[in-house]
């Protein structure tokens, strides 16, 4: 199978279908002179950043190209998660072609097809999904913010003399104005069934045993079809590298290697927004269908282990235009790169990601397991800050800030924010669309203040207490520290604002923060329909989590860390060890009659609703199995059996 495997990728198979083929005529042409593509998926992207894959024989949709392109495919409301706008009983939604971005191939490489000796294909459509004709879909939440914010600036450039001057431009000059971003994506990769060990995976991350080593074996190989597969659907794959985690594999008897538990990072080029979206669902595919066939699991969490790095997904934007000479300029960055870290636009569109980042973030971080990984340490974004550097000719290299700026004097078009807050299971429609919504309102502010760049960067890098015209007075928003060790929790608290802790304290702050989350609101793409809905979603997903998945886990975990003492050879410390750690098994997970456990407590909070205490008590029984862990390795450290 690996032997063909790589014999396809060096055939000239159809991997992406170039833009004048995304029509009828064209469709039709590719479908039948590629056999091996046996069917067409339209792919659209619910709230809850599903994707849906339908799979229509290339036969039947050949019947009717047109009707299928142009909304002629149907699922069930019941089959997405649009809580509160497709329901039972108006549940029809419809799947609309998108044909302003790559359509791809999607290979089985284990189905050959027996007449052409090829792997099956499947045409991948990306699409919109329409409810009441209305686009209800994460896709079309960021094309909307797009669309309505490129109409917005085009309109400030070519009619304000200043940011006409400050770009050297002709109100007539510009052609288009262009969204990029890219994805850096980290994950996983071990031996399925392996037995993670946490001390000896974070004793290797102490050490840097495995950051940027050499990689060996199946996963060397996996990666490097990975990205010779990732080339070959135009992503353009920059690198792939082992990260900071993981421990060394051992070697069987047949030389191969056993015991895989390591973490990597694969990055690729950027491009428009939309299709930087989409390319990041495919490389999410195509790297776990890769690792699959070289017999290793492919884990996306943002905080698989416990106690062990997180996997992020740091996420890099900016804005450009292109003028009707061919000429691109950043309008992030200066006029002199030498002199200045920012543009106005830059300066204004920075101060509007930080100071909404508030009601942003819960379209970034919406899971349990994204805020496993928000902790602090382990470089984790915790506190809303950002970085520019410590001067016009340093660039930032700050990895505790939520937001980095990035720049290369010589080059201005390398100029972009990278958002460090995304993990692998990041929405990245919804993220960009409400990033850039944000981004926006600082633009708006900093180009109607009349402020020059050195007035926003004294704006920018005010002391709490200063006075502001934009940001809030008693916040800091600029650190070149390494935020956890020049500060501790209650000063980070009171110059960068309390971070949520829990999906529920993410979604309070839309109630918390109204005139913030009218920002998003403000041009109609990200419709409070939509953000109701999303939110609904996100918290059932939650509670349904927490209940179903996590609470018995974690009774699991209790049920297993057993007294392993024996009374008659035993320590006076290992008593008072055991004493401690049954006391929290107890408090975890035995009812009495007249005392409920700490998992019967989040049970009867969520059965009656009362989501502030579900909050609560998450975090208490987080802490909790954090003491009760900690305290059973220390207890088994005494004992000799």
């Amino acid at each position: 199978m690996l032997t063909q495997f790589r014999s396809f990728v060096d055939d000239n198979l159809l991997f992406l279908v170039s833009p004048e083929l995304r029509n009828s005529k064209g469709l039709e042409k590719i479908l039948i002179e590629n056999p091996q593509i046996k069917f067409v998926s339209l792919v659209g992207v619910d709230l809850g950043g599903n994707d849906t894959d339908e799979k229509i024989p290339v036969s039947s949709f050949l019947e009717n190209v047109a009707e299928f392109l142009s909304g002629g495919v149907q699922t069930d409301g019941s089959s997405v998660v649009l809580p509160k706008i497709a329901t039972l009983n108006n549940g029809k939604v419809d799947l609309l072609a998108d044909n302003s971005v790559n359509w791809f191939v999607d290979y089985n490489f284990e189905h050959l097809d027996h007449k052409t000796g090829l792997p099956i294909g499947t045409l991948r459509i990306p699409s919109f999904l329409i409810h009441d004709g209305k686009k209800v879909d994460s896709r079309s939440m960021l094309a909307d913010t797009i669309a309505i914010i490129k109409n917005n600036l085009k309109q400030m450039l070519t009619t304000n003399q200043n940011l006409l001057r400050e770009f050297e431009l002709e109100s007539d000059s510009i052609e288009d104005i262009i969204f990029t971003s890219a994805t850096e994506l980290e994950f996983w990769v071990r031996t399925p069934g392996f037995k993670i060990e946490t001390e000896k995976l974070a004793t290797s991350q102490t050490l840097q045993e495995q950051y940027w080593k050499r990689t060996k074996g199946a996963v060397r190989t996996a990666l490097e079809n990975t990205l010779m597969i990732l080339e070959k659907y135009g992503l353009q794959p920059e690198m792939g590298h082992k990260e900071v985690g993981g421990i060394k594999a051992t070697v069987n008897g047949d030389g191969r290697l056993d015991d895989i538990m390591e973490q990597l990072e694969v990055c690729w080029k950027y491009s428009n927004a939309l299709q930087a979206a989409d390319n990041e669902l495919l490389a999410r595919i195509i790297i776990k269908e890769i690792f699959r066939l070289h017999g290793l699991e492919v884990i996306f969490k943002a905080k698989p282990i416990p106690g062990v790095a997180g996997s992020g997904e740091h996420t890099h934007l900016s804005i450009s235009i292109k003028l009707k000479d061919g000429t691109v300029k950043n309008l992030f960055a200066p006029q002199d790169n030498t002199k200045d870290f920012l543009s106005t636009i830059g300066w204004g569109a920075i101060m509007g990601i930080l100071k909404n980042y508030e009601v942003i973030g819960a379209f970034i971080t919406a899971t349990n397991d994204g805020f496993n990984r928000l902790q602090p340490g382990f470089e984790a974004p915790v506190c809303t800050v950002a970085s520019i550097g410590h001067n016009v000719a340093t660039p930032s290299r700050n990895r505790t800030v939520l937001v980095g700026l990035v720049r290369d004097i010589s080059n201005p078009l390398a100029t972009r924010f990278e958002v460090r807050s995304p993990n692998p299971h990041t929405n990245t429609y919804l993220a960009l669309a409400a990033l850039f919504q944000g981004a926006m309102d600082g633009i708006n502010f900093a180009v109607n203040s009349g402020k020059s760049s050195a007035e926003l960067e004294a704006e920018f890098s005010k002391k709490p207490g200063e006075p502001a015209s934009y940001l809030e007075q008693e916040r800091a928003y600029r650190s070149e520290e390494d935020v956890f060790e020049a500060y501790s929790e209650e000063e980070r608290n009171r110059l960068f604002g309390k971070p949520p802790a829990t999906v529920w304290d993410a979604f309070q702050n839309f109630t918390k923060y109204p005139e913030k989350l009218a920002v998003l609101t403000k041009y109609g793409a990200l419709t409070p329909q939509i953000i109701e809905s999303y939110a609904q979603a996100m918290i059932l997903l939650w509670i349904t989590e927490l209940r179903d998945r996590i609470i018995p886990a974690n009774m699991a975990v209790v049920k297993n860390l057993v007294r392993k003492h024996n009374l008659s050879d035993c320590s006076d410390l290992d008593k008072k060890n055991w004493v401690t750690i049954q006391n929290l098994r107890i408090e975890l997970m035995q009812d009495h009659s007249d005392k409920k456990s700490l998992f019967s407590k989040i049970r009867e909070a969520i059965e009656s609703k009362d989501y502030d205490n579900v909050s609560k008590l998450q975090l208490e029984m987080a802490q909790k199995m954090e003491q009760l862990t900690a305290y059973y390795q220390i207890y088994q450290r005494n004992l000799f059996d």
